[in-house]
């Protein structure tokens, strides 16, 4: 018997969808976006919805597992990571202090990560709350060209940087809610 968990999928249409196509939610909205700015937050959008949904369905402990050794990351880990990460691109946009680390020293949002209800809770809502002070920094700069903050970074070269860093976690979270449950899908 292996520990391997079955591979599974909650899609009827294709075996290797998360979830079926008129019942995704990334994909539902009817609306075509129009123009770069646009785009840009839809695939910010889709890629923060994404790491939800890989997360969904999952008790404390399943999201604080490192699936993948010798990797220290777990879903936990990647949401406290992108709390940080989000905090990190809005201090780039200021010119004063940085705010202080979430988590502590370097890989602590990995490293921390405790299987708690309590402990999960906050980090969803750090999360939400980084992501909010970060789109509302940026929205006072919709033009994509303008640079900002004491680097002089382009809001596009941040725009596109962020969709990056999401993009890259959530095919992580892929490989580790498989391992944990043997769910897979886009």
């Amino acid at each position: 018997m292996s520990d391997t968990p079955e591979r599974w999928t909650r899609s009827t249409v294709h075996a290797d969808m998360w979830a079926d196509p008129d019942d995704d939610p990334r994909h539902n909205t009817g609306v075509r976006t129009e123009g770069e700015l646009a785009t840009l937050q839809e695939f910010l959008t889709g890629y923060r919805m994404t790491l939800r949904m890989k997360c969904e369905g999952l008790d404390p402990e399943q999201l604080a597992r490192r699936s993948v050794p010798p990797s220290t990351m777990s879903l936990l880990g990647l949401v406290r990571h992108l709390a940080e990460v989000e905090r990190d691109w809005h201090n780039w946009l200021g010119h004063g202090e940085p705010l202080p680390k979430l988590y502590g020293e370097r890989d602590a949002d990995f490293d921390g990560v405790v299987a708690d209800r309590a402990a999960v809770d906050a980090a969803f809502a750090d999360l939400e709350r980084e992501q909010a002070a970060t789109d509302a920094a940026l929205a006072a700069h919709p033009d994509l060209g303008e640079r900002v903050g004491k680097d002089a970074i382009a809001v596009r070269e941040l725009m596109v940087h962020r969709i990056d860093e999401y993009a890259r976690h959530c095919g992580h979270a892929d490989l580790l809610r498989e391992c944990v449950d043997g769910r897979v899908g886009q």
